[in-house]
């Protein structure tokens, strides 16, 4: 038996999410019938990120234990060609059989787009969140800054939240624009449910002037949801990718 690691890029329009749902189309369940296919066992793989209905990935982690003799770098192409247009592995490795994708320290990354101009471009909307009025960039760039370190981001999660822990470390965040396009990208140790989507709800209001930049510390003092922001729509969110120290992988 060995453990496998895939790196996962997928557009996620047309699936309500990474993670199982009865019924429902998921890019797990898509990639678990594609490996138990092309194996010929049961596979149930474990994923890094359960990622919204409507968000994407270029760099998604998850692993599987399998009996098969084909050699861990070939089963990328192989499952490829079993699997959608919109969901394509990028890499597969053998690693440590006690890794775990979600157990083990490492480094996310995400970003969030808008397309910030008078007009929607309907090439655009399927990756990007259209706002249609100006937004302050320096603004947002300000009021980001107050985000990064470690602080209990309670007021940054669904209230759907199930952890009891909320606190996180934000490595880097920041705004950037180029032409039309505005890119929130942040770095942390792991997320909330919906904290990224959230931070970037928060981020516009605070562009469009309806939050102050310096808000930010009394919101995250406040560990209260109804004090942050409303939740950005999910296809402006991207996980771009996860970071693992060498030595745990």
């Amino acid at each position: 038996m060995k453990r496998i690691k895939l790196e996962i890029a997928y557009d996620g329009t047309n699936y309500c999410g990474w993670q199982l749902q009865p019924g429902m189309p998921t890019v797990e369940a898509m990639i678990n019938k594609a490996l138990s296919e092309l194996l010929k066992e049961e596979i149930a793989v474990i994923g890094a990120s359960r990622t919204d209905s409507g968000v994407h990935a270029l760099g998604n982690v998850a692993v599987f234990d399998t009996n098969t003799r084909i050699p861990a770098e070939k089963i990328c192409m192989a499952l490829n060609q079993r699997l959608p247009e919109d969901i394509k592995v990028q890499s597969s490795v053998e690693v440590a059989p006690d890794f775990h994708p979600r157990k083990v320290n490492s480094r996310k990354t995400y970003e969030y787009r808008i397309l910030n101009r008078p007009i929607a471009l309907p090439t655009k909307r399927l990756y990007s969140t259209f706002v249609y009025y100006s937004l302050d960039i320096r603004a947002m760039q300000k009021a980001a800054s107050y985000l990064v370190g470690t602080h209990d981001f309670k007021s940054f999660c669904s209230v759907k939240t199930q952890v009891k822990e909320t606190v996180r470390i934000i490595y880097d965040l920041t705004v950037s624009k180029e032409s039309d396009v505005i890119t929130i990208s942040v770095t942390g140790n792991g997320f909330l449910y919906n904290m990224v989507r959230i931070i970037a709800g928060t981020l516009i209001e605070v562009g469009r002037g309806a939050i102050p930049p310096l808000s930010m510390t009394d919101i995250l003092k406040g560990c209260e949801r109804s004090l942050a922001g409303p939740t950005a729509p999910p296809e402006g969110l991207t996980l771009i990718n996860i970071d693992y120290l060498t030595d745990q992988i």
